[in-house]
Order: structure tokens, then sequence, then C-alpha cells
């Protein structure tokens, strides 16, 4: 994976560990059942959080290629470990017990503190754990030679615990009123580390003495007397050391960045940036005097040092939030920052007096997405759209294909403005169409954005925006006197609601005036106008203020069938507009019982789905225009619905936080399961392998494996008491020595413990008669085998087929086949013996042993368990060879016994048809066999009178209900 990882030491022994489920930290005590229908897989677009990352850069003998950087990040509860070069994630760690609170590398190693929890990871695996004895959480962690340092949350006392074997060589407890925040160890001091606090001041401690051998009070750092310690604003926030020996940097909540002699006890020049506190500090280490660093706000202020901290430059907006983290690539003019907006990003520096600029990046939201699709038909790429304006297409299978779709050249006119990016990006997007059949040719994606007039094209293929915008507005002719006339523009509502054809020429969007509009999506040009017209009788006497017929009535939702025959619109009135997709004439309205919020077509079974405003789904069939199903049960606002590509399953999500599943042909619910956080979107996979989730409080995309696809699922209905919790799917499931996923494969291929509803038993009920469950023509070709032999007889008589060699003696037959001729025993006592058993024929055969070693009372089981299996040819000829009276007495009796136990009623019959037309001689000339002919005559009436009896009373009740349906 482009990094060298050194296996754990063989005389190291760590304690056996159990693996445990991921779960999530605030339901550690529920217990989690094992899934039905949706198994969690991975999370999606998470790229880093507010803990700052880890550099580390690794050089190796020979290469040619400069050294390899290695980036760690914080996920959360887990990390991932990017490559720095191409900013490809190698791989992602485990979860932690606990949100991770800072992370750092020694060697091949990564630590990370989570609770009162060290924990140190190897190859991604967990080899050590190191708890606080006094159960208390730990903020904050550095490595110092084979030690690991670590700070308490509230910051009294400071942990030494050794890095190998986890034992606690020390504590040190600092007094009252200092709060320890960071500890930073300064170059070539030996045994000693400096300690800052949230009171302003630092103190320098010998751990292995464990004594304070110096004190630096607040006022000394920012030489102001009148400053006093217990204000916000004199915290220290960034400590780093500079490339010159004894000169540590400072950085305080204030914006205040202090250059500090901690030798010479005294300050060498001070600094002040604008924006907020101070975050983070980077000194360039290529021989440019340059400090970096980075606010709250997201700038970043570069400063000379060797002019006494003068400014270089100021990059604002680099992050869309605080930055978290700063860092310079050894050597390089390179700098690489993460900030909260979930951002990582690398900076290039053409020469010091230049401003830099953004060289790569990696990012995802910064806010959670409320709106998500899958784009195209192999189920690789979704749309995300979030309230950070912007509108993403984050990839399944790979994280590297992940992108924003552009919105212009923003950075440098933000630049130029000194105003956020993000205020110059379009509003929220609130619908999403596409239509892959012309993503080569033009457009297209279709958006509707936040109180917006109109709506905006977009290029998957060119990852931008498209040429153009459709906007709802009538051009008015205004005099201006003398100077002539101009256009004036008045917009005519919102767009609330857009859809794209299925073909790709054609993008249509509704208002919240009720109108709606249809555009070519190649050139843009307006072509028809459709109008939902006044409010129906039905749906007016629903509303309370029953005078608004005549007024503006809000569009929903717009949806087309696949070949643009009709046009469905919904109203905010709870009313669904069926218009002629040609002449835009309104053929049909109606009215549901509730307002309807939006509306969902699956095109190839031309079913509605409608989310209406009392918690209740309908399934509207456009060709009948009739409420086909309806679902219910929510105890929330349903927020997303989506259907499964063969449109069997309709998914939903809902403010009570609960995913259901609805078999829509049996109208039952199937699968149920609560989340921690509330799904407000949700998308089906088309290949039907995921069900893609995005959830409050979390800026990932959540992918659910559909164990349907992987093992046989029992679906049954889903009762209130079955609805568990289940934590959200992590980066990465655990993996087992080889890569392989445990917990994925074991979930995936987990077979349910119910009996599989759709297996039945032999035979259901004593009274019922079964079939044999073979093919009709089984039966037909054993009954019609004398007339299939004339149809295929040859017309020629066979050619005999060309002679081996003298030599080579060959068998009788169409193929060539030599004969091996015995090897000749010679038994001089036994001779005449072998002779007489040469010469006695072999007449029984398997059939007829079977036959005979049947109880004649019993079922004769076996006996038609292996006639079953016997091609019609080979039953013709074993019914044939019955020519004893013994054999036909056994036959006859078989007959009988099977249609008394009423199963393989059609085998019997023609079983008995072969038997009596080919021995019907032999039976009637034999009076011994006269007793067992007509017990089964009698046991054939019954049968088969009591077989038409059963048919025609399914007949006729299947009659009477086609009848009343």
């Amino acid at each position: 994976m482009g990094i060298s990882i050194t296996e754990l030491d063989d005389t190291m022994q760590y304690p056996p560990r159990k693996r445990q489920r991921p779960d999530d930290t605030s339901n550690s005590t529920r217990t989690v059942r094992e899934p039905r229908l949706f198994v969690p897989f991975r999370a999606l677009g998470i790229i880093t959080n507010h803990i700052p990352f880890v550099l580390q850069t690794r050089s190796h003998k020979g290469a040619t290629d400069g050294p390899r950087i290695h980036i760690l990040t914080c996920l959360g509860r887990s990390w991932a470990l990017w490559e720095g070069g191409k900013m490809t994630l190698l791989f992602v760690g485990p979860d932690a017990p606990e949100l991770i609170t800072y992370l750092v590398m020694d060697g091949n190693a990564v630590w990370a503190t989570s609770g009162p929890h060290a924990i140190k990871y190897i190859r991604g695996k967990e080899v050590l754990r190191i708890t606080n004895p006094l159960e208390l959480p730990l903020s904050f962690m550095a490595i110092f030679g084979t030690q690991l340092l670590a700070l308490t949350d509230d910051g009294s006392r400071m942990f030494v615990w050794s890095t190998t074997t986890g034992d606690l060589d020390s504590s040190i407890d600092f007094d009252p009123e200092f709060t320890a925040t960071t500890i930073l160890h300064p170059a070539t001091y030996v045994n000693k580390v400096l300690v800052a606090s949230s009171q302003g001041s630092m103190q320098l401690w010998n751990i292995r003495s464990q004594t304070c051998i110096y004190k630096f009070p607040m006022a000394s750092l920012l030489s102001l007397p009148s400053a006093r310690s217990t204000e916000p604003g004199n915290a220290i926030t960034a400590l780093t050391q500079s490339p010159a020996i004894d000169v540590v940097g400072i950085g305080f909540a204030s914006g205040n960045i202090v250059m500090y002699d901690i030798r010479a006890d005294e300050k060498m020049m001070r600094m002040f940036m604008e924006g907020g506190g101070i975050r983070a500090l980077g000194f360039r280490s290529d021989g440019q005097p340059i400090l970096a660093s980075a606010s709250a706000v997201g700038h970043i202020a570069l400063w000379d040092l060797n002019e006494g901290g003068r400014l270089l430059h100021m990059i604002r907006g680099a992050h869309d939030g605080a930055i978290s983290s700063i860092e310079w690539i050894p050597g390089q003019p390179v700098l690489i920052t993460s900030g909260e907006d979930n951002s990582v990003k690398q900076w290039f520096f053409e020469s010091p007096t230049t401003p830099p600029r953004l060289l790569k990046y990696r990012s995802g939201h910064q806010t959670p997405p409320h709106l998500i699709r899958y784009y195209g038909d192999d189920g690789k790429q979704l749309l995300t759209a979030s309230r950070d304006r912007s509108l993403r297409c984050t990839s399944v299978v790979r994280d590297s294909r992940s992108f924003e779709l552009s919105q212009g050249s923003l950075a440098k006119k933000a630049t130029s403005l000194s105003i956020p990016l993000a205020s110059l990006k379009f509003p929220p997007v609130t619908s999403i169409a596409y239509s892959s059949t012309r993503t080569k040719d033009w457009d297209d994606i279709l958006t509707a954005h936040t109180d917006g007039p109109s709506a905006r094209t977009w290029t998957m293929l060119n990852k931008r925006l498209g040429r153009h915008t459709f906007e709802f507005s009538d051009t008015v002719m205004r005099n201006k006197g003398s100077k002539g006339k101009s256009k004036v523009r008045h917009p005519l509502g919102d767009v609330k609601a857009v859809c794209v054809t299925a073909c790709g020429n054609f993008g249509i969007a509704g208002s919240s005036t009720g109108l709606i509009h249809l555009w070519n999506m190649q050139s843009g040009i307006k072509r028809k106008k459709y109008d939902v017209g006044p409010c129906p009788e039905e749906a007016a006497t629903r509303l309370d203020n029953s005078g608004n017929k005549g007024k503006e009535r809000t569009i929903t939702g717009i949806a087309t069938d696949a070949l643009n025959r009709v046009l469905i619109a919904s109203t905010l009135d709870g009313t669904l507009n069926f218009f002629d997709f040609q002449t835009t004439k309104l053929e049909h309205s109606l009215a549901l019982p509730s307002a309807v919020v939006s509306i969902t077509l699956n095109r190839d079974s031309g079913l509605l789905a409608v989310v209406c405003d009392d918690m209740v789904v309908r399934v509207i069939d456009i060709e009948t225009k009739r409420v086909v199903r309806e679902f219910g049960g929510f105890r929330g606002r349903v927020l997303d619905i989506a259907f499964s590509s063969d449109s069997r399953w309709l998914i939903a999500s809902s403010l009570d936080s609960i995913i259901r599943t609805f078999d829509i042909p049996t109208g039952r619910l199937i699968d149920a399961f609560k989340t921690s956080n509330i799904a407000t979107s949700i998308s089906f996979s088309p290949t039907n392998d995921f069900l893609a989730t995005a959830h409050m409080d979390s800026v990932g995309v959540y992918l659910w494996a559909n164990r349907a696809q992987f093992a046989e699922v029992a679906f049954q209905t889903v009762s209130e008491s079955d609805i568990e919790e289940i934590g959200l799917p992590s980066m990465q499931n655990a993996t087992d020595d080889n890569g392989r996923f445990l917990e994925g494969l074991s979930a995936l291929t987990m077979q349910d413990a119910p009996i599989d509803v759709f297996s039945t038993p032999p035979q259901l009920d004593g009274e019922l008669v079964t079939l044999t469950l073979l093919p009709r023509s089984r039966w037909q070709t054993l009954l019609n085998l004398e007339v299939i032999y004339q149809r295929n007889k040859p017309k020629e008589a066979p050619k005999a087929p060309e002679k081996a060699p003298f030599f080579l003696p060959t068998l009788p037959g169409v193929e060539t086949r030599f004969a091996v001729e015995p090897k000749e025993i010679k038994d001089d006592n036994n001779n005449d013996t072998r002779r007489l058993e040469n010469l006695t024929p072999h007449v029984e055969s398997v059939f007829y042993k079977n036959l005979l070693a049947e109880d004649i009372n019993g079922s004769y089981n076996n006996f038609f368990n292996y006639a079953k299996t016997l091609s019609p040819a080979a039953l013709d000829l074993e019914i044939r060879t019955l020519v004893s009276m013994d054999g036909m007495d056994a036959f006859l009796n078989a007959l009988t016994q099977r249609l008394l136990s009423h199963r393989d009623f059609e085998a019997v019959q023609a079983f008995q048809s072969v038997f009596l037309r080919t021995h019907a001689e032999v039976l009637i000339s034999n009076s011994e066999l006269r007793t067992r002919l007509e017990k089964l005559a009698s046991v054939q009436q019954t049968e088969s009178h009591r077989v038409l009896e059963l048919l025609a009373s399914s007949l006729g009740t299947l009659g009477f209900v086609r009848d009343v349906l």
C-alpha cells in the first residue's frame, strides 16, 4: 500500500483482547440484534475533524523521488492514514471505544487517546491499551523517546507510561492554578518538557526527577503587566519548536503570537493576527525564515521573521472553518493544513515573496448532507447536497474519485473581495434530478435551490456548472422616456421541484405559484408550459381556508414516465395532476386526504410513491390513477423514500429515526431498524446492493449492505417490539490477517433462524392429493413412447462403422470401441460351476429389487422415489420386463397402496396405463391376479372421483373471487 510497516517483535507478548463489535458510545449498554435485511457496511466522505493531523516523513536509502509523506487524520472514533504524494487513502483503523481526542505516531505505531485509554495500533490492529488509573479522560499525548506523556482532560495531572510494556513510570500533579493544555519537548533538552496552560503561563519539567525546573509567567510571555490570567484570551492554544535552538513559537487565544527564548527567558518578537485566536503555528524548515499561523476563522498568515515579524501574505478563507493543524513538509516549500471543514489541503510556494497556490487537497462536506441520490445505473456514484452550498459526487468504490462540482472561479473572486468563499456559492440544493442518457452530449443534472427563482443545470462529465439557468420570470418592456425601452423581469415564484425526462432532452421545473415550465436541456430554450389551474372542489373542502381555491398552488413534486406520455405534478393542497406530455392538457386530478410533501416515481413499473403530511405513504399506479397501497405506522414526519430497482421494496425514513422497508406486493413491513441519528435522506442502489443514508450531525454518507443479495432472508412481518437501534457503519469493518472483512461477511452470509417460508413439506395434509412435482412432459412421454419411437425411426439403415485393423478386436456399436480380453484364471476344480453361473441370466434389476423389498401394506416411498429418477424409456423397459406373476402382483399392490397414501397421483396414472396396455392379455388369462385388479379398480375410482371434486371446488372458489374483485 505504499508504506513500509514492520511486524511485531516476536518477543513482545500482549494480553489477549476480545474483539468487540463497533457500537455507539451513547448506547453501549444496549443489546444489538442481528441484522435482518440491511447490514452496516461503510461510511463515505469523512476526511478529518477538529483533531490535529499527524505528519510523518520517511526517507529510504537509495530513493530518488524524495521522502515519503504520510498524513494521519482523525475520523471520530477511528483514524485514517493518507499517502501525501497523491492524497490516496492507505487504510482506516478500527473503531475506538470512545471518540478519539488526540493522535500521535511512533515509527510504525499509531497512538490514539480515547476516553481514559491510550491505544496503540500496528498495521491497523490494536496491540496495546493503557488505561488511566484515575479513569479520567485523556486530552493530549506526546511521544518522548520510549515514554508516552499524556494529560488528563481537566489539565491537573500528567502521566508517563512506557510505550513498550504500558507500565506507569511516573505521575506529575500540577498546581491548582495551572491547567495544562499542551506538551512540547524542546530540541536538545534531555528529560525536559515544556508544558503550556490555559492561564497563559508555561512550566519546564524534568520528567525523570519529576521536578519543575522553571516557571514562565503569562506577564513575561506577553509583556502585558495589566493582563489577568483569568481572561480567556490569554490561554495558550499553540506551542511549537522553531528551527533555532531554545526558541519556541507561542500562540494565544487572543490572536497574539510570541517568539520566546526559553533559555534566556526573554521575548524575541511579537505579532498579532486578526480574525480569531491562534489555532496552530508552523515554522518553515527549508532555509526560509517564515512562520505560518492559522486562525479560528480559517485564515492563514505568513510572517517574515528576518523583518521582525512582518506580515508577508494573508490567505483569507483558506478553510471554511477553524483550522485545526498546520505543518510544513521538512525541506520542501509545501504547507499542509487541516480544518474543521472536513478537508486537508496542501499549499505550494513558488517563491518566498509570492502567495501560495493550492496544490492538492482531499475534502468532503462541511455540514451534514441533507439530500443524496444515486447517479447512473452502475451504483458507483452518489450525488450529495449539503447546507454548505456545495454539490458533490461521492464515489462508492474509491475515495479518490470523489469531487465537488465546480461553481466557477469563486476562490479568486472571494480573495479579491475579502469575503468568505461560501457566501459566493449558490443557495443550498433542495431538489435534484438527472438523466445519464445524454451525459456525453450536454448537461445532465438539474437542481433547485432554496428560495431561488431559477433552476440550474450541471454536467457530470466536466464536473462543473452547466451552461443554462432556467428562470421563472416574465419579461416586460418598460418605457424609459427618451432613452428607449428596457427589459424588466418579474419573478413568478421560487422553484420547488425539478425533473429531467428519461431521454435526457428536457428539464422540467415547478414553482411556488403552480406553474410548470419545460426547457430543452441542450439549447436552454423554453418549450412548453403546464398549469395546474384552480384547486379542485374535493380538495378545497378539506382546506381550512376554502376561499383560496383560485390562488397560487405550490408544486411539491414533478415526475414523467419512461416514454414521455404523461407528466405528474403534486401540489401542497393534496392533489396529483396528470398532464398529457405533448399537448400540456390536464387530463386528470386526484385528490388525496392530506397535503403532498414529495413524490417518487419508478419509471419501469409505473408506481408513484407519494409522501403525505398525515404520515402515510401512498403508492399510486399511474396507468389506472388509483391508490394501490397505503403504508403507515410512522411516529414522525416522513423525510425521504426510495424504491428498489425491481419495485418490490419501498424504503422510508422518518423523524422517529427509524428506517422502514415495505414489501409492495404483500403490503407488509419486512424490515425496520433505528439509528442513533435521524436519517434525513436515503437512496437505494440501482444494482440492489447498497442502501445509502445521510444523517443529522454527521458529514458522512453511510452504506448499508443488502443481505438479500448474498444470503437467503426470511421476509416476515416486523412488529414494533422488533425494532431495535443499530450503530451507524464505521469507516471500515474489522479484518483478519488476510485483509478479509470479518463482521461484514458473517453478517451478510448469516442464515436466518426461522424456517424458510417458501419451503413446503412433502405432503401438506393426508386428506389432500399430492403430485410428484415433476414436469408434465415426463409422463406424456411415457404414455406416448411408442408413437415417439415410430416418429424418430430412421429412414435409412445405419451404416456400419469403419472396421479397425484385423489385429485390433472391436466391440459392436456405433462408436469404435476396442475389446480388451480379460485374463483367464485357471481353476480346474470349479470349471463346471463357473460355466453354469455365467450362463444364468441376471434378471433382477434395481427396479425389481426395490419393488419386492417394500412392505406390502406400506406406501412404497423408496420404490417410487427411485422410479421418478428414471427416464421415460427406462421406465417403459422396466414395466415391460415384469413377466413373472410375483412381479405383476407386487406392482399392482404398489399402485394400489400409493393411491391410498394420496401421493404421486399423476405418476400412478401413467404407470397404470403403460402396465395395463402392455400386460393386458396376461392379466386376463390369469385368474390369480383378479383380486388385485378389482381392488385397484375400486381404489382408482374412489380417488379419481375425489380429485375431480377438489378441482371443481377450487375452480368454483376462484371464479367467485374473480367475479367479486
